[in-house]
């Protein structure tokens, strides 16, 4: 992997591969693991690394040495996830990949992250979605922080730094349903953005070009310092006992209008609680 320019703001952006929301999802196997069989870069990803590029882009762009890195942990097929990354604007890539990471909860999931992080070493800056679309715990940015004992920040709906090497300082709008906060944080930090934050850019043809000749790094768990016990179902707090399929939908009541259908509707609803 090659290392950041020591000026420029050296961002990571964690990306997952997720069922594709417009399948139905499937949970299978001996251990009632997801089945990922039709997956691509998790949607809301692409606002974290959005937010990565338009930072890079206001301090200046790659020629002030600034570097982002998509980061993702998974089976082979993961690497597209940081394929896609690439292709739209990251600059280089790191897949960590063992069969030991099958069934990882959230905190399985974030000690292999934080081992990968610390490998890898000199992040500035963190940046994940507010969540992954399959699990959406939002559990993992917060076990990042507190495994790097890092600050954090969640669910930023806007995000600024400033300063220089040594002395960056990151601002963040945070909005609640009635209220908005602005928060303050030194680097390094993580962050995780919400889907509010920006209007993520599509893979152009250049930039899929560009992609191929990026650097993008397979690791497995030996290489970061994590034992196979550490990790997957017999390093993961939670598990799923059982899974069923979802039951048919029945049919809906179907009230037809002989003058009375007024009548008839709003006994339908008192009968069912709904006035």
């Amino acid at each position: 992997m090659d290392e950041a320019p020591a000026t420029g703001l050296n961002i990571a952006v964690l990306v997952k591969h997720v069922p594709d929301a417009q399948f139905d999802r499937h949970i299978g196997g001996e251990h009632n693991t997801t089945q990922r069989s039709e997956s691509i870069l998790s949607e809301l990803d692409e606002y974290a690394l959005e937010a990565a590029l338009q930072l890079v882009e206001g301090l200046g762009g790659d020629s002030a040495g600034h570097r982002i890195t998509a980061v993702t942990m998974g089976p082979p097929a993961a690497v597209s996830a940081v394929k896609k990354a690439l292709q739209i604007g990251a600059h280089q890539g790191v897949h960590l990949t063992d069969d030991a990471l099958l069934g990882s909860d959230a905190s399985a999931t974030s000690l292999a992250l934080s081992a990968l992080l610390t490998h890898l070493g000199g992040f500035d800056l963190v940046l994940t979605g507010m969540a992954s679309t399959d699990g959406e715990t939002s559990l993992v940015p917060a076990q990042l922080a507190e495994r790097l004992q890092l600050p954090q920040v969640t669910f930023a709906a806007s995000l600024e730094v400033a300063g220089g090497p040594g002395g960056w300082t990151l601002t963040a709008r945070r909005d609640g349903d009635t209220y908005s906060e602005t928060l303050e944080s030194s680097l390094p930090a993580i962050v995780s953005v919400t889907d509010q934050i920006n209007e993520p850019r599509y893979p152009n043809f250049k930039g899929i070009m560009a992609a191929k000749k990026k650097p993008l790094d397979t690791l497995a768990l030996g290489d970061i310092g994590v034992s196979a016990d550490q990790v997957g179902l017999a390093g993961s707090w939670t598990l799923v006992q059982d899974a069923q399929p979802r039951p048919p939908r029945s049919q809906g009541t179907v009230i037809t209008d002989e003058g009375d259908a007024g009548i008839r509707l709003v006994d339908f609803l008192a009968g069912h609680k709904l006035l």
